[in-house]
C-alpha cells in the first residue's frame, strides 16, 4: 500500500508541476509557436509524429516479441531458450544514445536505397509517396529503432505470463487432441491476455516517451503527413523538448512544458483505456 501511494503521489507531483509550468504556455503570442498561430497548431504535428512513430514500433515489435516469448516458453528446448532469453534481455541494457548512433550510421544508410525503391514502385500509396529521403533519416527509420528498443520489454513480460499458464490447462488441451498451437490459442492466450496487454502498454509508454534515439535518428522538419520515407517528418514531443529546451527563453520553455503536459495526458489516457480493455476481457471470461 505504501509503494502504491508513493507512486500515485509521484504521478500527482509530476502532473502538478506540468500544469503549473505548462498552462501559461497555452496562451503565448504567436511568435512562440514558430510557423503555427497558436499552441494547438504547434503541438498537433508533434503529437502526430509521436503517435505515428510509436504505432510503427508496435506494429513491428509486438508480433516479433510474442513470437520470441512463445518460442522461449513453449517451443525451444531449455538449452536453446535460455541463451535466447538472455540475449533479448541484454537489449534493454543498451543506452538510447547507442541505438540512436546505430540508427544514424547503419540502419538509415542501409534503408535509404529501399526508400528510393518504394518511392519508384509504390509511390501511389500515401505512405511511400516520396520524395525519398537522401539520408534515410525518416519517421519509418525512427519507428524501427523504437521497435528494437521496446522489443525486450514486451518479450520479457510476455514470456513470464506465458510461463505462468497452469500446466494442467495445457495438458488438458493436449489430451483432448489439440495441437500445440491450438493449445496455445485455447489455454495460454486467454490466461495471459491481461499480461500481454500490459506488456504492449509498457512498450507503448517507452516508445511515446523516448527522447534521444528519436532526436538523433529523425530528420524533422514537416507537418502532419502519412509519408513514411520523406525527410519532411514531424518531430516527436519528447525529441522536440530535448532539442529546444537548452536554448529556450522562459516563454518558450513554458510552451515546451505544455507539450510535455499533453504527452503526459495522452499516455495516461492510453493506459487507462488499456486497463479498461483488460478488465472488460476478464469479466467476459468470468461469465
Amino acid at each position: 500500500m505504501g509503494a502504491g501511494i508513493a507512486i500515485l503521489a509521484a504521478l500527482a507531483a509530476v502532473f502538478i508541476f506540468l500544469a503549473i509550468e505548462g498552462v501559461p504556455g497555452l496562451a503565448k503570442p504567436a511568435e512562440f509557436y514558430g510557423d503555427a498561430s497558436n499552441f494547438w497548431g504547434y503541438v498537433a504535428p508533434l503529437l502526430f509524429g509521436t503517435i505515428l512513430a510509436a504505432v510503427i514500433a508496435l506494429i513491428v515489435a509486438v508480433p516479433l516479441a510474442w513470437g520470441i516469448a512463445l518460442v522461449v516458453s513453449h517451443y525451444a528446448p531449455k538449452r536453446v531458450a535460455t541463451p535466447i532469453a538472455y540475449v533479448i534481455d541484454l537489449l534493454a541494457a543498451v543506452p538510447s544514445v547507442v541505438f540512436g548512433l546505430w540508427g544514424i550510421t547503419v540502419l538509415a544508410r542501409q534503408l535509404q536505397p529501399g526508400y528510393v525503391w518504394l518511392d519508384e514502385n509504390m509511390g501511389w500509396l500515401p505512405f511511400f509517396a516520396g520524395p525519398a529521403s537522401g539520408t534515410g533519416r525518416t519517421i519509418l527509420t525512427a519507428g524501427l529503432v523504437l521497435a528494437i528498443m521496446i522489443l525486450p520489454i514486451i518479450t520479457a513480460i510476455s514470456r513470464e505470463v506465458f510461463s505462468q499458464t497452469p500446466r494442467l490447462h495445457e495438458e488438458a488441451a493436449l489430451a483432448l487432441g489439440a495441437t500445440r498451437w491450438e493449445m496455445i490459442r485455447m489455454a495460454v492466450f486467454p490466461y495471459a491476455r491481461s499480461g500481454m496487454v500490459s506488456a504492449v502498454m509498457l512498450g507503448l509508454g517507452r516508445a511515446l516517451g523516448e527522447t534521444m534515439a528519436v532526436a538523433m535518428v529523425l530528420s524533422a522538419g514537416g507537418g502532419i503527413s502519412l509519408n513514411l520515407i520523406s525527410s519532411s517528418n514531424p518531430a516527436s514531443i519528447a525529441s522536440n523538448i530535448a532539442s529546444n529546451y537548452k536554448e529556450g527563453t522562459p516563454g518558450k520553455i513554458q510552451v515546451l512544458i505544455a507539450t510535455g503536459l499533453v504527452l503526459f495526458l495522452v499516455t495516461f489516457l492510453v493506459n487507462f483505456a488499456a486497463r479498461w480493455i483488460v478488465q472488460r476481457g476478464e469479466r467476459r471470461l468470468a461469465r
